[in-house]
C-alpha cells in the first residue's frame, strides 16, 4: 500500500486545526498540527510534508515568515488561510510563494478540494483515470528556453531556472500555445484547477515572478495584453 501523503496544518486556534485534519484523514491523509511559526518552520523542513495548510496570525512568527522561510529550500504546496480580505494582504501571500490563498471563514469542503487540486496540479496525484503521459510529450522548447511539465524543469540558455510548480505549469500552459491570448480567468481554470475566488491577481503574482526569473529575450517573452490577460510571444 502507498505511504498516505502527509498533510502540515499550521494555525494557533486548536478547534480550526483539529477541524481541518478531521476532514483530511477522512480522505486518507496523515495530519500533523503545529501552533507556531517556529514549530511550522522545523516541521516543514525535518517532516517533509507534500503540502502545507498556513495561518497568518501565528504566535513566534506569522504566515508571511514562515511562508519566506520555507520557500528559501522548499517548493512545499502552500495554501494561506487568513481573516483578511484585502488584495493587498493576498498579493503579498502569493509574492511571498504561496500556491493558494483563502480567508476565513471557509467551508472545509472547499479546503479539500483546494488541497487535492494542488496536489493533482503540483504532480503529486495523477488525475482520475489518465494515464500517466510520457515526459517527451510534456516538453516545449524554443530558441534558448525549454520547459518540461514532466520533470517541472526550466532552462534558459542552458541554465536551470529555479521555479516553483505553479510557475512551470504556468508556463508551460502559455508556451505550449505561442501568441494566443489567454484571459486571467481560463489561466485560472487551466493551471490552478478550479474558480479562484475570481481573483485574477492570483496570475499576475506569478506572471510577474516568472519574468523575473526568465529574464529579457529576443526570441520570446511573456506579453501583457490590456485589458485582457497574457500571452507567449514567439519571436522566432
Amino acid at each position: 500500500m502507498a505511504d498516505k501523503q502527509k498533510i502540515l496544518i499550521v494555525d494557533d486556534d486548536e478547534n480550526i486545526a483539529e477541524l481541518i485534519s478531521l476532514y483530511l484523514e477522512k480522505e486518507c491523509y496523515e495530519t500533523r498540527i503545529e501552533n507556531d511559526g517556529v514549530a511550522a518552520v522545523n516541521a516543514a523542513l525535518s517532516w517533509k510534508p507534500d503540502l502545507m495548510v498556513l495561518d497568518l496570525m501565528l504566535p513566534g512568527k506569522d504566515g508571511y515568515q514562515v511562508c519566506r522561510e520555507v520557500r528559501q529550500s522548499s517548493h512545499l504546496p502552500i495554501i494561506m488561510l487568513s481573516a483578511k480580505t484585502e488584495v493587498f494582504d493576498k498579493v503579498l501571500g502569493l509574492e511571498l510563494g504561496a500556491d493558494d490563498y483563502m480567508v476565513k471563514p471557509f467551508d472545509s469542503k472547499e479546503l479539500v478540494a483546494r488541497v487535492k487540486a494542488l496536489l493533482r496540479r503540483s504532480g503529486q496525484i495523477p488525475a482520475a483515470g489518465a494515464e500517466e503521459p510520457e515526459p517527451e510529450s510534456m516538453t516545449v522548447s524554443y530558441p534558448g528556453l525549454t520547459v518540461s511539465l514532466g520533470s517541472y524543469t526550466c532552462t534558459v540558455d542552458g541554465i536551470a531556472v529555479d521555479m516553483a510548480p505553479k510557475e512551470i505549469e504556468l508556463l508551460y500552459c502559455l508556451a505550449t500555445s505561442p501568441n494566443r491570448v489567454f484571459t486571467r480567468e481560463q489561466l485560472l481554470n487551466r493551471v490552478w484547477g478550479y474558480n479562484y475566488a475570481g481573483d485574477g491577481r492570483t496570475v499576475d503574482v506569478h506572471i510577474k515572478r516568472i519574468r523575473e526569473k526568465l529574464g529579457e529575450h529576443e526570441r520570446w517573452s511573456i506579453a501583457t495584453v490590456w485589458g485582457i490577460g497574457y500571452r507567449f510571444e514567439d519571436r522566432s
